[in-house]
């Protein structure tokens, strides 16, 4: 796979073994980073893993090069009111630490959940500190990345701006960063496509959060309109953000050296994400 200083990169299937899946996926998509779930995407199961694949994942990428981030279960929502909700939710993020640690993961990228009912706001944000604290106060293994959302319901964190409350809740934690998603926050209303749209909202993001703050960028074109509260991912430059907002984005100094990941339609095989890879690596400045 090409060599930059940008890994460029893509969400990696793992069934069927997380080493004999995912590495021969990697170097056919030509991907410089790997994003991987350790458990079921849309359920509250929690495998162990295998430590002999693990073992050969971990050292498969370290000979490659390739940075590895773990994304955790969809169903993550430390906001809810529901208390079993809350409870699963802690879990599946100790557990994906745990598994981003034998496979070698730098952090883990969990979404920012919502309150659900405006009136729980408040007590959502307690449950967040409540939860996050102790796993960000270990000393060692991955970090944690919270992701803002595309919008809906009471949202904690779907616009960059809505980072302030999230990151004063854990009192600024220095193991607590940021994983951008172009089409998340393009649903929420930040325009990207528009000329400087893409540099104005990286800049209220640095602004919001702190400077280093941002450790991953998912790379998503979309297929819905600016501020369509709609989370659904396009090739990119056939989607409505457009190809030049990317180039503003790998241009801006924010991203510099990070990985970018895309979670775009694959297509047959490893074909799709091959071709977004392509794209982003021709608009790299």
């Amino acid at each position: 796979m090409p060599v930059t200083d940008r890994p460029l990169g893509s969400h990696t299937p793992t069934a069927g073994g997380i080493a004999k899946t995912a590495l021969p996926y990697l170097d056919a998509a030509g991907s410089g980073a790997a994003q991987v779930y350790v458990s079921n995407s849309r359920g509250w199961a929690l495998p162990p893993g295998d430590p002999a694949q693990d073992a050969l994942f971990r050292e498969g990428c370290e000979e490659r090069g390739v940075p590895v981030y773990v994304h955790a279960s969809l169903l993550v929502n430390l906001g809810s009111p529901t208390a079993a909700t809350v409870e699963r939710s802690a879990a599946t993020l100790a557990h994906a630490l745990a598994r981003g640690t034998a496979i070698g993961a730098r952090a883990v990228v969990f979404h920012a959940g919502s309150a659900v009912d405006p009136a729980h706001y408040d007590a959502a944000l307690k449950q967040v500190r409540e939860a996050l604290l102790p796993l960000l106060d270990r000393a060692d293994g991955p970090e944690l990345l919270v992701e803002p959302s595309a919008g809906g319901g009471r949202s904690l964190a779907s616009k960059v701006e809505h980072l302030a409350d999230y990151f004063e809740t854990v009192d600024r934690h220095p193991r607590l960063g940021v994983c951008f998603d172009t089409c998340h926050a393009w649903a929420a209303g930040h325009d990207l496509a528009a000329p400087g749209g893409m540099t104005a909202t990286l800049d209220l993001l640095t602004e919001t959060v702190g400077p280093g703050r941002l450790r991953l960028v998912h790379a998503n074109d979309s297929k819905d309109t600016c501020g369509s509260l709609r989370d659904r991912h396009e090739t990119i430059g056939q989607g409505t953000i457009g190809t030049s907002a990317f180039a503003e984005l790998l241009r801006h100094p924010s991203t510099a050296g990070l990985p970018v990941i895309v979670e775009t339609p694959s297509g047959k095989a490893h074909e799709g994400h091959a071709a977004d890879i392509a794209t982003l690596r021709d608009l790299l400045p």
